[in-house]
């Protein structure tokens, strides 16, 4: 046992230690910590920090206490504390207006400030004078905050303060998605006041929002008014992020110091391994020096070559810096304690001999830690040829109170005066231990009891909605108004939660009012929005990755709970009104207990409360606002379900006698309208009147193959349930400038194109008469008409013509009933939502501007994993996307860069939806892809459709339109995946053809050719097609990687390796100079960025393709030369694979004519594009020979080099 006395001298020295160090600074007013004597300024973080070994102390005081001095001098240093904490709230307190704004704005001059006065507490400069937006400082207030409450200490008083830090918890639940200037203050490293996303930052918001949640801020003597509450989404989104991000810290930094407190003490908050040693591994590598460890690499901060005049660096002298870098002790500490704390005896004993070897002993013996060490001015030539071989001084603050506080504190551990517990009661360190495998509990309900029956009758025993009650279930919606009110203070100016979506991990929970159970129907099955649920196989599709999602994410007590809600728009309303097969399999798979993989328990609602994780809504009782909830909740539990009457003939079309036609599936195909995808493709057929003519018969023509056995009238459709058809004509783009209207409501316009059926011959003369008879269109007619139609896609043209030219508001009479034009349009949304019109569906969805209810996190999934987003088409209407934006913000963004093309805007928020469902679950299909350029991307699915189907740009366009929600997505992860669909003719019963979607799983490489199941007469003709597909292989391989910016992994710092030894690249006239290596490192994400804008100037994808191709020619002789090579001019890239070219072609002894018809993009034979990289006639082989007869490389006398190309 240790003896008393000696562990009270001890204590006693780090006592004098911490009060002549860190508390004889502290202001009796503010209880803040000044910088220094002369600089009166504190900073949050810094405060923190020193405070933590306050803290310390006192923990151990209280531990080791036998006598009543011990207990004073803990309660003293506890008072200390408290005092800080409370003076860094009051200070925070008084900028409420600013944490009200930025809950909303998110933007850089609605942050609290980073620093304030420690005389007065006031701010001490202004918003832009400063980078005050450090979300790190904030989040490390409040982790701190919540392991003293924990430990014992009170720091809220009043209720009033426990609805601010609820308020602080909105202003950093937002840090995954919002750049910020770091934990060094600077953002970009250029110092020229840009923000970034930083891990440190995000990490630190992680374990504080993990931290606090559910926690009492009045400690012990609270009630549930002080409890304060966090959103796991919102935790989880920071993890994905920073997991995505690590080692990485920004876009500018690839590795920073710093990221030690995110993976160690104090954050704790990676729970991934080897994420976490991959991280430590590379700050030691990279970072760590003889007397500490540099912020980053070429950090500039106080180096003998940094300019005192100005903060900011210009890009071009950041090289200086390299090798010089300031080393900062303090690390060291970090390092002894991450040893601590994971029980690594060898790293603790390293590092605290280094510690000890920089301290500084002054006469009094008082050790202290200098901030930084510096390279002499004198010696910096010396360091630059042998890093770490000069002695270096200490400069800056002595002591470092950060530093300090962190030396103290491991010095503590270290004797056996604190365990790691201690100084962590939240358990934060347990973060990366591991998890029980998690069961999904999954409860399925029906809308009514016709659906119940219909799923007993297979079987399939389900509770309706209102079977359940008492329960309650609501959809999320309903959950994001009720945390509206969480937070929400009267008195402060606090408005509470922003309305953002609730995520999946929130809606897995029951939660408690009163003496009710509420339970929520998660945020992807809402039917009421956007049109994707309403496709049944992408909604079960959507359901197995959530429930992936909840057994991976899962962090909470008890067991996940799904709800999955049956309705009557998951039924197609066959002959036998069943449920899709779809369903019933899915079902089947939960009764058996496992789906995709996952451990799952199908049940009744009821039979899950006790082993569900329940949350208690107690902060509606909050009596500040009484009346409010009063009315609000009774609102919501009362609420009437929509009961609006249906205005188009809805129960004529469904007692309309089955027709036995023997056309059944004619005209499905074809739905409403089509899309130009292709700009260029667009010019060239713009059709001129007689050819418009000619293309409506062509139409016509397709419809159906009995038009001559029914004498000329087009014949209405079946579909295979036997719900009737009638042909339809589809509203399609404007031929002319003239159809545009002036003053329109809408940008949107048509001209329709052919008949919808034989009952309606005056819609042919109204939407096909010149635009000198159009102003003479009798309306009332049109109105007449809709009253008379049953036909879908009639109803659509005339509701979509009184809406451009008579506007939303516009009042008509359908049946004797009032109604206005929007409220047809809704219906008219449903009605196709319904019967699967896809085309439709998306031309609607468009009109009513609808938005995906997680566009905007989709958007910050894709864009905080370092991809950049462009919406619309290049050159002109392409918007790029660089930050995440709030969710109006981007549809609007969205609607504008598609301008008349609605239906794109509706494909284009879906695909973002897809991309970011991708790049969680398959972040490999990603790799090297910088810019995802979404209008691109559609583009090239049209391309596919239209090679597959053999047919034009513009059919190919309307197919893609008129896909099913779950057949795009699958149709988008092959073009990504490089895998291959393949179009089933498959005949009817009156021996007609009809054409059918089904894509294959196999891949690109392995699938030689594509497969069809064809009529027996026209095998010597699809022979030639699949001889022309395998011919044309690796030329479209080229095209969609090009399109998709794809490149090979590793690519852009091996590029800047290129850039190292050479004055510069050339590539179709665009520089990349040197002077980049000087300016960015290897790793960082604005090089790579800046050579994607170079490749993304050469308009023809497979071209850029061979770019890229020659670029790693040029970076296996960087890699492979023993840096022996230098090249003292410019290479032209362009110029190798033109040699490349020439070179193939003399080999090939192709003749001239030929030569000369077989050129494709910029000169290029097509059959050079058309051949494997690899092997020895590969253009692999032909770029490296191109090389040697350009540059002065070594070969023999074939100009052959020896080099190995996989």
């Amino acid at each position: 046992m240790r003896n008393r006395s000696n562990s009270g001298v001890r204590l006693d020295y780090y006592q004098r230690l911490l009060n002549k160090t860190i508390l004889k600074y502290q202001n009796p007013v503010t209880g803040l910590l000044p910088a220094s004597e002369e600089n009166s300024h504190a900073w949050v973080r810094d405060n923190v920090y020193a405070v933590l070994s306050v803290w310390a102390l006192a923990l151990a005081y209280r531990k080791t206490a036998d006598l009543d001095e011990d207990r004073a001098k803990a309660y003293e240093l506890e008072q200390s504390v408290v005092k800080l904490m409370r003076g860094l709230l009051r200070c925070m307190m008084s900028q409420v207006e600013k944490l009200e704004r930025f809950k909303h704005t998110q933007h850089v001059n609605d942050s609290l400030h980073a620093k304030y006065c420690s005389k007065t507490g006031k701010t001490v400069v202004g918003d832009q004078a400063w980078g005050h937006l450090q979300i790190d400082a904030t989040s490390l207030y409040i982790l701190s905050l919540a392991q003293m409450t924990a430990s014992g200490l009170q720091i809220i008083f009043t209720l009033d303060e426990v609805s601010f830090v609820q308020n602080l918890i909105f202003y950093i639940e937002t840090a995954y998605r919002t750049p910020d200037y770091g934990i060094w203050e600077r953002g970009d490293k250029t110092n020229h006041g840009l923000p970034e996303l930083n891990s440190s930052s995000i990490g630190m918001a992680k374990a504080a929002l993990e931290a606090i949640n559910e926690l009492d801020l009045f400690g012990a003597r609270g009630g549930p008014l002080s409890v304060v509450h966090v959103l796991p989404d919102e935790a989880q989104q920071c993890q994905a992020i920073l997991l995505s991000m690590l080692p990485r810290e920004s876009n500018s930094k690839e590795i920073d110091a710093a990221l030690l407190t995110v993976i160690s003490f104090p954050a704790f908050a990676v729970d991934d391994g080897e994420k976490v040693e991959e991280t430590r591994d590379s700050i030691v590598t990279k970072l760590e020096g003889k007397y500490g460890f540099c912020r980053f690499l070429r950090d500039g901060y106080k180096t003998a070559r940094e300019d005192p005049n100005r903060l900011h660096y210009e890009p071009w002298e950041l090289q200086v810096f390299e090798r010089i870098e300031c080393q900062w002790p303090m690390f060291f500490a970090l390092f002894v304690l991450d040893g601590l704390f994971n029980g690594r005896e060898e790293q603790v004993k390293k590092y605290s001999e280094k510690l000890d070897s920089v301290m500084i002993k002054t006469d009094e013996g008082i050790h202290l830690l200098p901030e930084l060490y510096a390279v002499h001015k004198e010696m910096v030539e010396q360091e630059y040829k042998t890093p770490n071989s000069q002695k270096r001084e200490a400069i800056g603050r002595l002591p470092h109170r950060w530093g300090q506080s962190l030396y103290i504190i491991s010095k503590l551990v270290q004797e056996g005066f604190l365990s790691p517990g201690e100084l962590d009661p939240l358990n934060r360190r347990l973060v990366s231990e591991p998890k029980p495998d998690i069961v999904v509990q999954v409860v399925i309900l029906a809308e009514d009891e016709f659906i119940q029956s219909k799923l007993w009758e297979h079987g399939i025993k389900v509770q309706t909605m209102e079977e359940v009650r008492p329960l309650q279930v609501f959809p999320a919606s309903v959950l994001t108004q009720i945390y509206s009110l969480l937070g929400r203070n009267k008195k402060m100016g606090l408005t509470g939660r922003p309305k953002n979506e609730i995520g999946l991990l929130a809606t897995s929970k029951l939660y408690t009012y009163r003496d009710q159970i509420l339970a929520f129907i998660p945020q992807t099955a809402d039917e009421h929005q956007f049109y994707l649920p309403k496709d049944t196989l992408l909604k079960l599709d959507m359901f197995a990755n959530d429930v992936g999602f909840l057994s991976s994410y899962w962090g909470s007590l008890g067991r996940p709970l799904l709800i999955f809600p049956v309705s009557t728009n998951l039924n197609y309303l066959d002959v036998g009104h069943n449920p899709p097969g779809a369903l019933i399999g899915t079902i089947k798979k939960l009764q058996s207990g496992y789906i995709a993989g996952t451990r799952v328990h199908l049940g009744n609602l009821a039979d899950f409360v006790t082993t569900s994780c329940i949350t208690k809504l107690s902060f509606l009782r909050d009596p500040s606002h009484s009346e409010e909830v009063k009315h609000f909740v009774g609102d919501i539990f009362n609420r009437i379900p929509d009961t609006r009457p249906r205005l188009l003939s809805s129960s004529r079309i469904k007692t309309r006698p089955r027709s036995h036609s023997k056309s059944s599936v004619h005209g499905i195909v074809r739905r409403s309208r089509s899309i130009q995808v292709d700009p260029a493709q667009a010019k060239e057929r713009v059709p001129s009147p007689p050819s418009l003519q000619e293309s409506l018969k062509k139409f016509e023509r397709g419809i159906t193959v009995d038009r001559e056995q029914s004498g000329g009238v087009p014949i209405p459709t079946t579909s295979a349930h036997g719900r009737s058809h009638d042909v339809e004509f589809p509203i399609q783009r404007p031929h002319s400038p003239n159809l545009h209207l002036k003053g329109s409501l809408h940008p949107l316009h048509y001209s329709h194109q052919s008949p919808c059926s034989s009952s309606s011959p005056q819609l042919f003369h109204f939407f096909h008469q010149g635009t000198k008879q159009e102003s003479i269109i009798n309306v009332d007619e049109l109105v007449e008409q809709l009253n008379n139609t049953e036909v879908l896609h009639e109803q659509a043209d005339i509701i979509h013509y009184l809406y451009l030219h008579k506007g939303p508001d516009w009042e008509i009479t359908i049946d004797g009933k009032k109604c206005y034009i929007k409220e047809l349009l809704v219906e008219l949304y449903e009605k196709a939502g319904h019967w699967k019109h896809w085309g439709l569906v998306r031309h609607t969805a468009g009109l009513l501007k609808k938005r995906v209810e997680e566009l905007a996190l989709a958007a910050t999934d894709l864009l905080v994993r370092q991809k950049q987003l462009s919406v619309g088409l290049p050159p002109d209407r392409e918007r790029v996307i660089m930050r995440p934006l709030p969710p109006d913000e981007l549809a609007k963004i969205i609607f504008d860069a598609c301008g008349e093309d609605l239906s794109t805007a509706s494909l284009t928020q879906e695909l973002l939806i897809y991309l970011a469902m991708f790049i969680r679950t398959e972040p490999k299909l990603f790799n090297e892809m910088l810019r995802l350029r979404v209008g691109l991307i559609i583009q090239v699915m049209a391309s596919e459709l239209a090679r597959t189907l053999k047919c034009t740009g513009d059919e190919a366009s309307e197919h893609l339109m008129n896909l099913s929600p779950f057949e795009m997505k699958t149709l988008l992860h092959h073009i990504l995946s490089g895998k291959e669909f393949v179009i089933s003719t498959e005949k009817n019963s009156n021996m007609s053809q009809s054409q059918t979607l089904i894509l294959d799983d196999r891949n690109l490489s392995m699938m030689q050719k594509s497969i069809h199941h064809i009529d027996p007469n026209d095998l010597e003709k699809d022979d030639e097609g699949v001889e022309s597909d395998r011919q044309g292989q690796w030329l479209r391989r080229r095209r969609l990687d090009g399109a998709l910016n794809r490149v090979p992994v590793g690519f852009y710092p091996r590029v800047w390796k290129v850039l190292k030894m050479c004055h510069g690249l050339v590539i179709e006239g665009q520089h990349l100079p040197h002077s980049l290596t000087r300016e960015m490192t290897p790793g960082e994400f604005k090089f790579a960025l800046h050579v994607e804008m170079v490749l993304n100037r050469i308009p023809q994808p497979e071209y850029r393709q061979l770019m890229v191709e020659a670029l790693m020619v040029l970076t296996l002789l960087t890699e492979n030369d023993n840096s022996k090579l230098s090249f003292s001019t410019l290479i032209y890239v362009d110029k190798i694979v033109q040699t490349a070219n020439a070179i193939y072609l003399k080999d090939q002894k192709i003749p001239s004519d030929v030569m000369e018809h077989s050129k494709g993009a910029a000169g290029i034979s097509l059959h050079f594009y058309d051949t494997a990289p690899s092997g020895r006639f590969g253009t692999m082989s032909y770029l490296c020979r191109a090389l040697a007869t350009i540059l002065p490389i070594p070969v023999d006398k074939d100009a052959n080099v020896d080099c190995a190309v996989s």
